[in-house]
């Protein structure tokens, strides 16, 4: 067999619903949603609105995020379209693999590794920062050798509670991920009610003269804004890597993936609205604007509950993407790309606890020990590479007899799909070299471990 026969040799779905049927069906729209939410609302809400309105949009900030969720809804349509036609474990890396063929798919599946890991890691940073600040109010102070990654001159040698949450969470997924998303949906529950508390309470404080100019740096610095905010929704893909082990998926999975947006934008707009019209844009260039704006007019009480709220959408951000990991991990051992124990469902529950062990030692390991300040930005590549080749595989999905699909179907087709893969690749052009020369090692890893060891053992392979 040639090369490119063997690189781009394509699995079928009655093979992988087959190997899927294992795992329990337990998630419903409800869980689903909240497993969504819990991924694109974290800390950034309390963050974002603030500094990209004070230094690109102003109050256009509202408009920006609503631009923003136009062109993410696009892809998540797409997601949505998949979803439904090809409810199985790996998210894009599987729906790769089954329209673009093995290669391409493993490319999608390195991606979205890249952007679940260093997502997590990065997130339990920032908890472990919030965490330490709360005990601080307490009067316990942690000793610095264990509030930070491996750096020795600055006196930090391991960050321990970074550790702990990595590992609290993936050993809860582990025991069984019913468990897991009630304490998911509490969670989402108390950040909702808690950025809630501040829309009620900060509207009461809006002056509308604050909104004007409302595009104080022209229609060019709102659209400026709403690539910046683009970011912000980036997690709902993982809705879609539940699919083996959700309820009706075909209905299900469109109302998780597409309300997850909904919900989302609704949000995010909100804060925005209410934040510019308590404070004048050009004040909210803070690492947390929100409880500035709530201390300028004297409701502190509020201000720290945004801590909690903070720890709880880090917590359930954590949740949901370790979970995501784990089952894209699952994915490619199941099909012999990585070894084969990582793709067994083991216990009663038939879950995935090989990939979810090594997912979990190894987020763990990057979250206590190496400094991830640069290697966050990576997430973005790998994240709109996925959603650019999901976007452009509707079309050659809509042409595959072997896949019925009597659920969720893209609107517009084919100018949906194409207009959704032109703006993540535009997106991809405004990203920094750095994270150009990052990510092409990173895939150039990905490369040298499938053609060293995937190509090999690959199920198709056999």
């Amino acid at each position: 067999m040639k090369i490119i026969d063997k690189i781009l040799r394509k699995e079928s779905l009655d093979n992988y619903l087959k190997t899927d049927s294992k795992f329990e069906k337990t998630i419903g729209p409800k869980d689903l949603l909240a497993l969504g939410i819990g991924a694109v609302i974290g800390t950034g809400i309390f963050i974002l609105p603030g500094t990209v309105a004070a230094l690109k949009a102003g109050p256009s900030i509202t408009i920006s995020f609503v631009i923003a969720a136009i062109v993410c809804a696009l892809a998540g349509m797409c997601y949505a379209e998949f979803a439904a036609s090809i409810p199985v474990a790996g998210s894009a890396y599987s729906y790769g693999t089954i329209i673009y063929g093995e290669l391409p798919g493993w490319v999608l599946g390195w991606a979205l590794i890249l952007e679940y890991v260093l997502a997590v890691a990065a997130v339990s940073t920032g908890w472990s920062a919030y965490f330490g600040s709360l005990l601080g109010g307490f009067g316990i102070h942690i000793p610095t050798a264990i509030s930070g990654s491996f750096n020795p001159s600055h006196g930090t040698y391991i960050n321990l509670f970074a550790i702990i949450i990595v590992l609290l969470i993936g050993f809860l997924l582990n025991r069984g991920f019913q468990s897991s998303i009630r304490i998911n949906n509490f969670m989402v529950f108390v950040k909702i009610a808690i950025i809630l508390i501040f829309i009620l309470v900060g509207i009461f404080y809006v002056k509308p003269t604050n909104w004007k100019p409302y595009f104080p740096f022209g229609v060019h610095g709102t659209l400026a804004g709403a690539s910046t905010v683009f970011f912000a929704y980036l997690g709902f893909d993982t809705v879609s890597a539940s699919a083996a082990e959700v309820k009706n998926p075909s209905k299900t999975m469109p109302i998780g993936i597409i309300g997850t947006l909904i919900i989302a934008t609704i949000f995010y707009v909100a804060v925005s609205l209410v934040l510019t019209g308590m404070v004048p844009y050009t004040k909210l260039n803070v690492a947390n604007p929100v409880a500035l704006a709530l201390q300028l007019v004297h409701q502190n009480w509020v201000a720290g509950l945004l801590s909690l709220g903070a720890l709880a959408g880090m917590t359930t951000m954590m949740i949901s993407m370790i979970y995501g990991s784990s089952r894209l991990v699952y994915a490619t051992g199941r099909d012999g790309l990585l070894p084969k124990v990582l793709g067994n469902l083991v216990g009663e529950h038939h879950s995935p606890r090989n990939a979810m062990v090594v997912v979990t030692i190894f987020i763990a390991f990057l979250g206590g020990f190496v400094p991830l300040d640069q290697l966050t930005n990576l997430v973005n590549m790998g994240t709109l590479l996925a959603f650019a080749l999901v976007s452009l595989g509707i079309i050659p999905l809509r042409h595959r007899q072997d896949i019925p699909n009597t659920g969720f179907k893209v609107p517009g087709y084919p100018f949906i799909p194409i207009i959704s893969a032109l703006a993540c690749v535009y997106l991809i052009t405004t990203l920094s070299v750095e994270t150009w020369i990052g990510s092409a090692i990173w895939f150039g890893i990905g490369l040298i471990i499938y053609f060293i060891y995937g190509i090999h053992h690959s199920k198709l392979a056999q």
